[in-house]
């Protein structure tokens, strides 16, 4: 009995995480037309393009979770925050171009927080403080960065729009208006 409960246990694991692998495929997100519009905006951004040939896909941003296996809690909550996405394609909220730009500040605005809340964990993945190189950055990148370690920064508060359209600038707007 506890064999087939252990085969079974794994089994289960394993349709989850292939699962869950499989729909953090960028042609799984893109699958949804209207989001070929941030998949084109990236396509023209350092993160798709660049010198040492690497890239990242939708998930690596979106639902990224660290590479320490404690946090696979995450990466499923993040899974179920996407599909809010999912469901604005569903309801009509984000099924076509103009539609879409009326809800990126929006949209955008909740990938900030989350971004921050988890001190850009996202971003971390790839990006440290400690393995910058300074000498390659231009000298306001190093001051910019070397102050934000001192003020306990998080990457999206100076780096929004990095990969997309950017529409931070709405911000202030939207804060001149109030």
């Amino acid at each position: 009995m506890l064999s087939v409960g252990v085969v079974a246990g794994i089994a289960i694991w394993g349709a989850l995480n292939t699962g869950m692998e499989w729909t953090n495929r960028t042609e799984f997100c893109t699958s949804c037309h209207e989001m070929t519009i941030p998949l084109e905006e990236l396509k023209k951004t350092v993160h798709y393009k660049n010198r040492s040939g690497t890239t990242v896909s939708c998930a690596d941003c979106h639902v990224a979770s660290s590479k320490h296996p404690v946090d696979y809690a995450r990466k499923m909550t993040m899974k179920v925050v996407a599909a809010r996405d999912v469901i604005g394609h569903l309801l009509g909220t984000i099924d076509t171009p103009e539609k879409y730009e009326a809800q990126r500040l929006v949209m955008a605005r909740r990938v900030w927080a989350r971004m921050e809340e988890s001190d850009s964990r996202e971003c971390r993945n790839c990006h440290d403080f400690k393995t910058m190189d300074a000498e390659k950055q231009k000298d306001r990148s190093v001051v910019k960065h070397e102050g934000a370690i001192e003020d306990g920064k998080t990457c999206i508060e100076c780096h929004k729009g990095i990969a997309h359209k950017p529409v931070h600038q709405g911000l202030e707007e939207q804060k001149a208006k109030s």
